[in-house]
């Protein structure tokens, strides 16, 4: 591990403190001759997910300066490397500052199609990036909530899937008003957010061309720390359309779904309620 970073690097390496593990992969600390600090992701071969992730975030960082991403220090088929990021506690300031610059993010440079110019990952499970300049909801139904209803469909009962079936039928209807495609994270729940040095940095992205709804609505699926305080600093920056909240349900479908494909039918209620409200 040492000799393989150090190679990577181009630097000595000395202490490196295992962190457990998460999907595929090990977590480790790094550090570096000099005194810096790193975090590391390794894996025999995680080709793919480690390239999809270190071009997302350098994609999510063409969005302009401020924008709330680690730099990419270094990757190949076995490492990721990203900066140490001490961890703080939340605060309001942060989380202020947090809400516009994900504006900022979602709104400046916007890609010109839905998708993104490499193969995807969300963990370990393929994610359609296919490039698409249609409208969102053709595209959401299509490439984010049909392939993984396929994936967690052996967990789900037939009138569970048809439910499914008729949001797919019926997005156009469910979508709200049309919006060009974002810079967005795609994966932004709250582990996915680290709070460091009085702000918040996003990181482990799915990182695509999408709808800015998707990350507000993932970060609250499963609890962000002040969230009304993002969510409000966000809309002062970058007011959001009527009738958002209501579509809240809509976006956390794709992420529900991925949760029954990885771990089963412990996620079926929440899918089934999630899909019942976006249904209305």
């Amino acid at each position: 591990m040492r000799d393989r970073l150090e190679r990577l690097l181009g630097t000595g390496v000395g202490e490196v403190r295992d962190l457990g593990s998460s999907h595929s992969w090990t977590l480790h600390r790094a550090s570096l001759a000099g005194g810096r600090e790193v975090f590391v992701k390794a894996a025999a071969d995680q080709a793919g997910v480690f390239a999809a992730e270190a071009a997302g975030l350098r994609w999510l960082g063409e969005a302009g300066p401020g924008t709330p991403v680690p730099d990419v220090v270094a990757a190949d088929d076995h490492m990721l490397v990203l900066p140490w990021l001490p961890a703080t506690p939340p605060s309001r300031q942060a989380a202020e500052r947090l809400g516009r610059e994900l504006a900022a993010l979602h709104t400046r440079n916007r890609p010109d199609a839905y998708g993104a110019p490499w193969d995807g990952f969300i963990a370990d499970l393929p994610l359609d990036n296919t490039l698409d300049d249609r409208d969102w909801p053709a595209w959401y139904a299509e490439r984010r909530l049909e392939p993984f209803l396929r994936r967690g469909a052996r967990h789900l009962p037939s009138a569970d899937i048809r439910l499914i079936e008729r949001v797919m039928s019926d997005i156009a209807d469910l979508a709200g008003p049309p919006e060009p495609p974002s810079r967005i994270h795609g994966d932004l729940w709250s582990g996915n957010i680290q709070w460091t040095d009085g702000r918040a940095l996003l990181i482990d992205p799915a990182a695509h061309g999408g709808h800015r709804e998707t990350d507000l609505a993932m970060m609250a699926l499963f609890g962000t720390p002040h969230l009304e305080t993002v969510l409000s600093a966000y809309n002062e920056t970058a007011p959001l359309a009527d009738g958002w909240r209501a579509r809240v349900p809509l976006h956390q479908l794709h992420p529900l779904l991925v949760h029954v494909a990885l771990f089963g039918t412990s996620y079926r209620s929440s899918l089934v309620e999630a899909v019942r409200a976006s249904l209305g």
